[in-house]
């Protein structure tokens, strides 16, 4: 240390810095919070009318609950399909860019599944209903011949493809970059050693990525799913542009009648709503509201429970 203390002095500006910093990310959170907090305050507000106003004048006649949840259930189909179409492809993508793939390339096919999450929503339903839903139509057509005994393919099939089955494959599209993404993170974190201890031992690599890979990233996979979960199930304008909606509830994926979802019904039925009709729209978004934050609570759960592989570089 020397006479001019210029070390403590050193220490001090540092430890201030830390106070500072640490202060601002904490209130920085609290404010989410506070955002957080409000949000579902108003939509809790606003929603009391709807709530408590007779069934009659309600839309539809049959109350607020009778309302919502086809568009509940209208919402979880579409947000399952996509999650059974986009977690298997994302992780096979992520494990042919983190094992399989050279750098160069990886880095590029890389750039390329993520642009994907930049892509406007009102473009991917444009793509939907003028390139994919007409060239789903014949498909749609033989599994209501073959599959027709079971109700996901019971028909008539759309003549113009925009069913719920659509809109799903749609989403699928839209949620890949977020699963690859995460899977992709995790893969790479795989610990070297485990990989190297598995090739050593006479694995094959497939071998290796089912030992060494995939257990390690099982959590996080899952994350990654839930987290897609959460944004299919808030998706609105491709899903409105793509669905042939009638409000009924039907396990039926190919046919022209489909239950809306919450987001897309309140685009399409808010500029012409007033009233009672708000508040009965808002209490839709509170259960979506809902269900969209337990989804990603438990997403969060999900990996921040991912097991620590020790001595793992």
């Amino acid at each position: 240390m020397t006479a001019t203390g210029t070390p403590s002095t050193a220490s001090a500006v540092r430890r201030l810095g830390d106070r500072v910093f640490a202060g601002s990310t904490r209130g920085a959170g609290i404010v989410l919070l506070v955002i957080l907090a409000g949000v579902a305050a108003f939509l809790l507000i606003q929603s009391v009318p709807a709530l408590i106003a007779p069934s009659e004048e309600i839309p539809g006649g049959e109350g607020v609950v009778a309302y919502v949840a086809p568009l509940l259930f209208g919402t979880v189909v579409a947000a399952v399909i996509a999650l059974v179409v986009a977690t298997p492809l994302a992780v096979a993508i992520a494990l042919f860019l983190t094992n399989y793939a050279p750098r160069r390339l990886a880095q590029s096919l890389g750039y390329l599944v993520d642009l994907l999450a930049a892509i406007p929503s009102i473009v991917y339903g444009f793509w939907g209903i003028f390139w994919l839903a007409p060239r789903l139509v014949p498909f749609y057509q033989w599994a209501e011949e073959n599959l027709g005994f079971i109700p996901f393919f019971a028909g008539p099939a759309s003549a113009t493809g925009r069913t719920m089955l659509t809109a799903g494959v749609v989403l699928a599209v839209m949620i890949l970059p977020i699963i690859s993404a995460l899977a992709r993170e995790v893969f790479s974190q795989a610990p070297a050693l485990h990989r190297e201890a598995a090739l050593a031992l006479g694995a094959t690599r497939w071998e290796m990525i089912r030992l060494a890979v995939l257990p390690y990233g099982r959590s996080g996979v899952i994350g990654g799913a839930m987290l897609g979960l959460g944004r299919a199930l808030g998706e609105t304008l491709a899903v409105a542009l793509i669905l042939s909606a009638s409000g009924g509830v039907t396990l039926n994926l190919i046919g022209s009648d489909n239950p809306s979802t919450i987001a897309a019904n309140i685009a399409l039925q808010f500029p012409e709503s007033s009233g009672l009709d708000v508040n009965t729209l808002i209490a839709s978004g509170l259960a979506l509201f809902v269900i969209t934050f337990v989804v990603n609570v438990l997403a969060r759960a999900i990996v921040n429970r991912r097991a620590d592989f020790s001595g793992a570089n």
